[in-house]
């Protein structure tokens, strides 16, 4: 018994912690479930609603208080009103804990309920209940799970979701119990495939969404999303309970709002995150969707929260001259640098291969130098690889790189020096030499076209001149700015084609389709549409392509989906893979990782890594593996890394006549059903690792008696959590099956992080061609190599979210102001912040002069103190002195803004109300005319009181949105010139951090000077009745303008660590829906006809 298995008796491990605090739980819903057992059916959803009712009571009291202060608000002066609103949130968080409180008490009877309402489906044809307003609702809507005769309603156990009929026939285990305890708890369940994920989400679902308030159910693509809600849907609907799906209805429609009012929403992370954007880039609140955010079970919650978690969703706009860039222009300089160094590393390999094979000492240290530079050129290179993969020569080489990189790094320019660039695979980087730069540079006047300042240098000698005025300094300090900034865009762009020439292959990496590069997933094969590489690395490989390089955009609204899901009140999620990255789980979002036991033991076999020297051997192995299998009787299930492997493969087992399906890139429509009859005996099946996920491979009885699902991978992720998801495709509900991984030193894990040491081991064990190694130690060893790169991963993560956490403080501050202009609830008391600021601004002024042109200019009147008085008193005072006075006359302006348009107003209605609904009212500030669109019948009941504050609102949000799409660009433009501090020895993180701060105050300044500048000038011209005209209904903002998309940072090391959902919408038949003719009666069995009833126009 080793050290750790030792503690783990001793002590127990966390799994058997876990399950020993939620044990009470299940014990108490098992025993509530006898009694929910006998209710009838009408007794069983009226518990649901003494539920509802308990819960809703455990909170009235604070409900009550914060109505009561709600109604105290208009009547309150709006600079008093602070107070109000800071209680109303305490009793609003109040309320949450007192639900939370109340659903713990429910949990046992409302787990006991769905699990019993699974029961009834799964044993009856169909149910009868007394029929309510909502089952003849869902009836009129032509829902094909239930139906009215009479006063009853029949609830069939059948019904289409996603496209195909299902029948019900699930009931929850003691583990799935287990399982819906740990997600309403606000944790992570990891439950292994064919457990029943989706089920047991069914649990905290209901649970929450007795509140009323919204539980959102998150997925990772439409297709699973519209599944889902299809699927369990009449569970929920059955007690009452409203379902919808957000990727049902377009954006910004009336169908999408009323799909987040619903109980129950289901979506895609995507949707759900642009969905709040859109929000935060609305105009009224009708354009506005979603609520606050509750409750959210996301499924494949590692794949959401961690892969994608580093993407930012962008919604974007033109930016003026963003088709004026570098990379069409700099092209030609690249393919000529790419071709110089494609000779001169064929050549050096051929030295190398040459001077290896001699008996002389020094001409073969010679070779392994040139071996190595030509490793340093194109590591990509496949004659390279495979002169690598023979005996000794790996060694040989990674020892001549041992004694150049000796003292730091001190004679590796000796090594490099012949080189155009250099390329480091692990570093992902691609730098030029003073050949490289010497051949683009040619015979231009600026021999430092492409060489980078030594900007620490410059500013250091700048700093040390005395012959220069501190003017001049800052002069000649931003000239070399501006040299510098000039430069290292052509350098960047330079490098960035060189990424794409040497580094991103086509038809691998990416696809051109219709004029546009698009990303292929490395591990699913699909084709990621919308999605971009990120800083100018996509334009470049659209240079390379020859199709058109898109402009750059300016950002309008940016959000990460990790910033978006830590807004919830409460996340959970599920998966079968989050073991590995449950440290950063807890690190990010505070959320627990739960291991949930299986239901049965799982029987699948995990054998050790099989390790072969070249590519071409592990593949023949492969193949062998493959038919020995087949001749079994089993099916097998091969995973690849790349669309390009699964190719190879599948033209090597046609060669040998076994018939096989592939999943990849252009196969990817057929996914789920390929998925899915993967499990017959026999089938062969070639999949990218993480495909097929949310859709079970299900085995008949003979293949399970002729040993199960084999799975076959044909190389290590560098994420575990890949390998353990391909691993889980086996195994299933406690099926027989087996698991084995074939890797070569040529693979890119084992060459970049491992292979050194096998290599050596294998060679001095004298292994011959074809022969492997397989030992546990081995695998450890690949493991901890996996390890090494996930920490890795983790750590730049961490550092880009790091970036984005200093814009999102910012985006929550200016997203709640614009919320409050939005609804005009508390924008009073957001002006009266805004009066006080500029009041204070005023009295920080150096001298009475400048204090009194600032009240001047912006609160527009006159200083209500002396200029004695401003040197010989307290400031404090003096701002409060000025601030009383600002606020009598901004109450006096609004006040006399009314008067003056009610008369008009009070006539229009009167005699012209049935024609308006809307009005214009045109105000100035004495620059410029601004017409505020107002609500007639508004405006006349709350006597003009509503033309001040649509004209707050109006200058608010128009000030906001100007002021926030500016700091957007200019923290852009931050991020990319902080880089430059590292040449300064300072930490670019730091800096960011400290200028957005800077530029950040400035934002607020603005915001506030523009705004009361205006409200402080405002004034209605006066007008006669006639002249009034209707407002036009509000433009919806032009789509075409906008873009959304998700960008992929381009750091590869973060982005090899993805492991996405695979599913697409599937191609179903199309199914006309059956539709109820005017004159029928309505399905309601109200006894109206159609158009009398639920057809109304």
């Amino acid at each position: 018994m080793g050290f750790n298995e030792f503690i783990s008796k001793l002590f127990g491990n966390k799994a058997s912690r876990d399950m020993k605090e939620i044990q009470p739980w299940v014990e108490k819903i098992k025993a509530a479930y006898p009694e929910i057992e006998k209710l009838s059916n009408d007794e069983l959803r009226a518990k649901t609603e003494e539920l509802k009712k308990y819960i809703k009571d455990s909170a009235v009291e604070e409900n009550k208080k914060i109505e009561e202060l709600k109604a105290t608000i208009e009547s309150t002066d709006i600079e008093k009103r602070e107070p109000i609103f800071a209680q109303i949130d305490k009793l609003e968080k109040e309320v949450l804990d007192k639900y939370e409180k109340a659903l713990n008490d429910v949990l046992p009877v409302a787990f006991a309920i769905v699990k019993d309402t699974a029961r009834r489906f799964t044993q009856n044809e169909e149910i009868e209940v007394t029929a309510t307003d909502f089952d003849r609702e869902l009836a009129a809507m032509g829902k094909d799970f239930v139906r009215i005769e009479g006063d009853k309603a029949i609830w069939k156990n059948h019904w289409v979701a996603g496209g195909n009929d299902m029948k019900w026939s699930m009931i929850h285990y003691d583990v799935q119990l287990f399982g819906g305890v740990v997600l309403h708890q606000g944790k992570i369940a990891e439950m292994a495939t064919g457990e029943g994920k989706t089920l047991v989400a069914t649990l905290p679902v209901f649970l929450n969404a007795l509140t009323g308030n919204g539980v959102h159910v998150v997925t990772v693509n439409d297709y699973l999303a519209k599944r889902d809600s299809e699927w369990m849907g009449p569970l929920y609907m059955f007690h009452g309970l409203s379902v919808d799906c957000i990727d049902k209805h377009q954006p910004n429609s009336a169908a999408r709002r009323r799909a987040y009012m619903a109980d129950i929403t289901f979506g895609t992370n995507n949707e759900f995150g642009f969905d709040y954007l859109r929000d935060n880039m609305a105009n009224s609140p009708k354009d506005l969707v979603q609520r606050k955010h509750n409750y959210a079970i996301v499924d494949e919650v590692d794949s959401v929260l961690i892969d994608d978690a580093r993407t930012p969703l962008i919604i974007s706009g033109p930016v003026p001259k963003g088709d004026q860039q570098l990379f069409e222009v700099l092209r030609p300089l690249v393919e000529r640098l790419v071709e110089a160094q494609r000779k001169l590393a064929t050549q050096y390999l051929a030295d190398a291969k040459r001077l290896i094979a001699s008996d002389k000492k020094e001409e073969v240290e010679e070779g392994f130098l040139s071996l190595f530079r030509s490793h340093k050129a194109l590591p990509k290179n496949k004659p390279l690889i495979k002169f690598l993969s023979e005996p000794g020569i790996k060694a040989g080489m990674l020892k001549t790189e041992a004694i150049y990189m000796e003292a730091n790094n001190k004679r590796m320019p000796e090594a490099v020096e012949p080189l155009y660039f250099v390329i480091d695979e692990k570093m992902k980087s691609a730098d030029l030499t003073d050949k490289g730069i010497e051949l683009i540079t040619g015979n231009s006047q600026d021999p430092t076209l492409f060489v980078l300042p030594d900007i620490a240098a410059q500013l250091s000698e700048l700093e040390n001149e005395t012959s220069l005025s501190d003017e001049e300094k800052l002069a000649k300090k931003d000239e070399l700015m501006t040299n510098y900034a000039i430069k290292s865009e052509r350098v960047h762009t330079i490098n960035q084609l060189l990424k794409a020439y040497t580094m991103f292959e086509k038809d691998t990496d990416y696809v051109v389709m219709d004029g546009q590069v698009k990303i292929v997933d490395e591990q699913t094969g699909r084709i990621m549409d919308g999605r971009r590489w990120s800083d100018g690395l996509h334009q470049a490989v659209e240079a390379k392509e020859g199709v058109k390089v898109e402009a750059a955009t300016q950002t309008f609204a940016t959000i990460t989906l990790q910033n978006y899901f830590r807004m919830y009140h409460k996340l959970s999620g599920m998966t079968g893979t989050a073991e590995t990255e449950a440290g950063e789980f807890w690190d990010i979002y505070k959320l627990d990782v739960v291991t949930i036991p299986t239901n049965r033991p799982i029987a699948r076999k995990d054998m050790n890594d099989r390790v072969y020297k070249t590519k071409r051997e592990k593949y023949k192995a492969v193949i062998e593996e493959i038919e020995k299998m087949v001749e079994m009787g089993r099916p097998v299930l091969v995973g690849t890394t790349s669309v390009e492997i699964s190719e190879m493969l599948s033209k090597m087992l046609t060669l040998r006549k076994i018939e096989h399906n592939v999943l990849n890139a252009k196969l990817h429509q057929k996914e789920a059903d390929i998925v899915a009859k993967a499990g017959l005996g026999r089938t062969v099946t070639i999949a990218t690792n993480m495909a097929g996920r949310g859709t079970d491979i299900k085995l008949s009885d003979e293949v399970k008696a002729a040993g199960g699902l084999a799975i076959i991978g044909t190389e290590r992720h560098e994420s575990r959590r890949v390998d353990r998801q391909l691993r889980g495709r086996a195994g299933r509900q406690g099926d027989p099956g087996s698991s084995v991984f074939f890797v070569s030193l040529e693979d890119d894990l084992m060459r970049l992080f491992s292979s050194d040491r096998i290599a050596s081991v294998m060679d001095k064990l004298g292994f011959k061609e074809g022969e492997m190694i397989e030992h546990k130690m081995i695998s450890n060893s690949i493991e901890r190599a996996q390890k090494k790169v996930e920490e890795n991963n983790f750590g730049i993560r961490k550092r880009l979210l790091e970036y984005d956490d200093v814009m999102n403080k910012q985006r929550n501050v200016v997203y709640t102001k614009r919320r409050h202009a939005l609804m005009g609830e508390r924008i009073g008391m957001d002006i009266v912040n805004m009066i006080w600021e500029r009041c204070a601004n005023a009295l920080d002024m150096a001298t009475y002069h400048e204090a009194k042109m600032e009240i001047l200019q912006t609160l527009a009147m006159e200083t209500p103190f002396t200029e004695e008085e401003f040197t010989s008193k307290d400031k404090n005072v003096l701002t409060e002195k000025t601030f009383d006075a600002a606020m009598e006359i901004f109450k006096r302006k609004t006040e006399r803004m009314a008067q003056i348009a009610n008369p008009v107003i009070k006539q229009v209605y009167e005699n012209q109300g049935q024609m308006y609904e809307n009005i214009m009212i045109p105000i100035t500030d004495g620059k410029r005319m601004y017409n505020i669109p107002v609500n007639l019948k508004a405006a006349y009941e709350s006597e003009s009181k509503e033309i001040v504050k649509a004209f707050e609102k109006a200058i608010l949000l128009h000030t906001i949105d100007e002021a926030w799409k500016e700091n957007l660009r200019e923290l852009d433009e931050l991020k990319h010139s902080v880089q430059n501090a590292s040449y300064e020895q300072k930490d670019p993180l730091l800096i960011f951090k400290l200028e957005s701060v800077k530029l950040f105050d400035n934002m607020v300044s603005k915001i506030n000077n523009n705004t009361i500048s205006v409200l402080m000038r405002g004034q209605i011209p006066v007008q006669e009745p006639e002249q009034v005209r209707e407002a036009a209904p509000e433009p919806a903002p032009r789509k075409q303008q906008y873009k959304e998309e998700k960008v992929d940072l381009n750091d590869q090391a973060q982005q090899n660590a993805a492991g996405k959902d695979t599913r697409e919408v599937k191609n179903e038949p199309y199914k006309a829906d059956k539709t109820v003719g005017r004159n029928d009666p309505c399905p309601c069995g109200s006894g109206l006809k159609y158009k009398n009833c639920h057809g109304k126009v």
